[in-house]
Order: structure tokens, then C-alpha cells, then sequence
């Protein structure tokens, strides 16, 4: 996420690291180079305009702290001011004071409008809502299969009907929720692969008929400025209460994030980091901010490791650890844990300074798998004691896993060594056991 913006602004802020005092010198030959940053970002011109001048006039002059350096008193600064730009505080869903909560997902074909609708009931139905999906995109080929098929993985009824009008659709989908006693109702519309009149009306007439109590824009965060652009005449025409990014789990180049908040005044309020319908957080700019600059965001890795965590399980691993007793099969529990916070590069790009630390370190996802595999070829005798595993054990084990003598090998000797790693609790043991774990392939 944001990997190249990363770069970039950590280059610019190179220059005025040594320094003793923050001059206007020094600023200006940092800010040249976080302007054309920002720029190839596909941050609105305008809003670096404004953001750069801020940054320039706080920092300008600015004695430096005795606890900071010149080049973390600027980062300071840049913190603040992308916070500021992207919202200041986390903008939560509101829910109808009496009746059903009706959101109402709009954005353009291909953004993601789909699957976001179905992270969302997802995560309502975690908090303990009872969501109902509208299929009110009868233009998509697939487009209600599509939200069938993610809804029944997530146990969430679908409404769909037998009309051909979005529009009747969503007063049977009310009528339905209200029979049916569901408290919010999620309506997932139609998109076009660009903006058109038709279209407008359509949405237009849906919200006008339901009284959304929430309208949220999905964006694609890959499209930079475009987004933006999409962004403003949507809420132009529907005075949308929040924005979605969506693909975010790639190196997205910023535009959209950094952008959005300022041009329509309108709160992003969930990111989408991924396929699967657990990749769906809320959007905090001051996390954001913090991802941004390489800083990490090791609030959200707690709170998703808090999801998984199991105090008393926690309690008998830490106890294994201390007596030296700690097995495969307990490695192959906690990989259980690991995957269920989310893709092991995203886990990695929340803890501070670990995206540089295994920076030219291939995270192969797949070797989760493969290691996976491994562990359950073994018998239940030799996860708890693995130096029994010889020669004609690892090629069994390799023979029905689908890898390699030397993969079993591999996997072994980072036990090993994650073991001694536990019992030293040497500084860098855990860095080497990272990329050891995603070079095993």
C-alpha cells in the first residue's frame, strides 16, 4: 500500500536529516522533493498546493525539539498535516434512530461495488447487525449471482426479486426486511464504466424513494486523480456521506486517499484491502497517515490480533515457550491465527519499520501452504518431536505434501532455529525467521 508514495517521501526527507536547525533552505529542497512526490502520486494539484504550503509554513524557523531531530520534526509536521487532509478523526457509520438502517453502495462498474457490499454485511453482521443484501444491478451479467454466491459464504440473506426495475426491487427488499426483521439493508447498485445521465437518475430515484441513512461512494484507489474526479460528480448529484476505497492492497499510488477528503468534503470512511470478505477496515487518518510515511500501523495489527487472540491458549503457549517445549503443532496453530488477521504482506506492512527491514524479500503467501501441508503430512508423534524425522520421514512427508526433501528440509532447520531463537530472544532472530519462512518455497 502506498509502497512507491513511501519511497518517495522518505527520499525527499533524507536531505534535511542532519541538520541542526530547520531553515527555510533546507525546507524548501525537502518540500521541492515531496511536491513531486505527491504530484506523481496523482494527488489533485491543487490540494499539494495547499498541503505544501502548510507543511512550509509550520516548519519554516521552527526551533527543533530536544527529543527530535530536524528530519523527524518535518515528518512530525508531514504526519499532521496528512492526518488533517485525510479527515482528522475516523468517521463511523451512522444507524437509523427508529426503523431499518438502509445504505445505498454506489459507484462506477468495475470499482468493487459488489464485494465491498458484501464485506460490509460481513462485518455488520460481526457486531451483531442482521444485514439484508439488495441486488439492485440488473445490468451486470452475473452481477446477482456474484452477490448470491458472497453472501452465502457469509450466511447473509439476498434479496433479488423478479423484477427488471432496480428501483421496485428496493421497495419489495423493504418490505422483505421489515418482514423478515432484518435491521439494515445493504443496496448494491448498479455501476457503468463511465458516468452517464441514466445512470444518475436511476441512483437518484432509489435515494429519493429509500432515504438512505448512509450513501457511500466505492472507489477504486488505483485510479488516483480519475477517482477523485468520479468522486465529485457522484456527490454532486447525491451528496454521498462517505467514500470506500477499495484495492488498496496493492502499491496504489495515493492520489484518491490523499485527495478525496479535501475535494468533495466527504469522509472516507472503509478501505478494502483485499479479495477475501474479512479484508474490509475502517479508515483512521492518523493510521493512515502512519502507513504513509513508513511508520507502520501497529494499532490496527493489535486490534486484529485481540480478534484472534485466546488468553488461556495464549497463556499454554507462553508457558511451552518458557519449558522449551513449544511443537510443531503449536507453530502450525499460530499459523492458523496469522492467516486469519489477513495476507502476510499486509500483517508485515503494519509493523514499524519491518517493510523496510524485508524490503527485496520475496512474501510468498503460498508458502503458508506449502508449510501447511508439510506439518499435517507428519504424524501426530512427529510434530511433537521433530528430531525424530530422518531421512525416510522426510521423503514420506515431502512425497504427500506435493513438496520437495529439501522444502521438509528447510522447514525443519527454521524450527529449529526459531526455537533457539526463543530460547536466546537474540535481537534479529526474528527478521532472520521471517525471511527464512518466505523464501521457503
Amino acid at each position: 500500500m502506498f509502497e512507491t508514495l513511501t519511497d518517495k517521501l522518505e527520499g525527499a526527507l533524507k536531505r534535511i536529516r542532519g541538520e541542526h536547525r530547520i531553515s527555510e533552505a533546507n525546507v524548501e529542497e525537502s518540500l521541492r522533493e515531496v511536491r513531486r512526490a505527491l504530484l506523481d502520486a496523482d494527488v489533485n494539484f491543487q490540494v499539494v498546493k495547499d498541503f505544501i504550503d502548510s507543511v512550509k509554513s509550520q516548519a519554516v524557523g521552527v526551533d527543533v525539539l530536544k527529543s527530535l531531530s530536524p528530519g523527524q520534526q518535518i515528518v512530525k509536521i508531514l504526519y499532521d498535516e496528512l492526518v488533517l487532509l485525510m479527515g482528522s478523526e475516523r468517521a463511523d457509520l451512522q444507524y437509523a434512530k427508529s426503523g431499518p438502517t438502509i445504505i445505498l453502495v454506489a459507484g462506477l462498474q468495475g470499482s468493487g461495488k459488489t464485494t465491498f457490499s458484501a464485506k460490509l454485511a460481513r462485518h455488520l453482521k460481526e457486531k451483531g447487525r442482521l444485514p439484508l443484501l439488495v441486488a439492485a444491478d440488473v445490468y451486470r451479467p452475473a452481477a446477482i449471482g456474484q452477490l448470491k454466491q458472497l453472501a452465502a459464504s457469509i450466511d447473509v440473506p439476498v434479496y433479488s426479486g423478479d423484477e427488471t426495475s432496480p428501483l421496485r426491487i428496493v421497495e419489495e427488499a423493504l418490505e422483505h426486511a421489515r418482514k423478515n426483521l432484518r435491521d439494515t439493508i445493504i443496496i448494491d447498485t448498479a455501476g457503468r464504466l463511465s458516468i452517464d445521465e441514466a445512470m444518475m437518475q436511476e441512483i437518484a430515484d432509489i435515494k429519493d424513494r429509500v432515504r438512505p441513512t448512509e450513501i457511500l461512494f466505492v472507489v477504486d484507489a488505483m485510479t488516483g486523480q480519475d477517482a477523485v474526479n468520479t468522486a465529485k460528480a457522484f456527490h454532486d448529484r447525491l451528496d454521498f456521506d462517505g467514500a470506500v476505497l477499495t484495492k488498496l492492497d496493492g502499491d496504489t499510488r495515493g492520489g484518491a486517499a490523499l485527495s478525496i477528503r479535501k475535494v468533495v468534503d466527504k469522509p472516507i470512511k472503509f478501505v478494502s484491502l483485499g479479495e477475501k470478505l474479512d479484508a474490509l477496515e475502517p479508515f483512521h487518518p492518523d493510521r493512515m497517515a502512519s502507513r504513509i510515511l513508513g511508520m507502520g500501523d501497529i494499532v490496527t495489527l493489535a486490534e486484529k490480533a485481540q480478534e484472534q487472540f485466546d488468553e488461556k491458549e495464549a497463556e499454554k503457549l507462553e508457558a511451552k515457550m518458557r519449558k522449551n517445549q513449544f511443537t510443531l503443532e503449536d507453530f502450525y496453530a499460530q499459523l492458523q491465527q496469522i492467516k486469519k488477521m489477513g495476507s502476510l504482506s499486509s500483517i508485515l506492512e503494519m509493523i514499524p519499520g519491518m517493510g523496510k527491514a524485508l524490503k527485496g524479500v520475496d512474501v510468498d503467501e503460498k508458502s503458508f501452504v506449502r508449510i501447511e501441508a508439510m506439518i499435517m503430512s507428519m504424524t501426530p508423534e512427529e510434530r511433537r518431536k521433530p528430531a525424530i524425522i530422518n531421512g525416510s520421514r522426510r521423503k514420506r512427508i515431502a512425497g504427500g505434501s506435493g513438496t520437495s526433501i529439501q522444502e521438509v528440509n528447510r522447514l525443519l532447520k527454521q524450527f529449529e532455529e526459531m526455537q533457539k531463537m526463543m530460547k536466546r530472544l537474540t535481537k534479529g532472530g526474528a527478521r532472520q525467521f521471517a525471511k527464512g519462512l518466505m523464501q521457503n518455497r
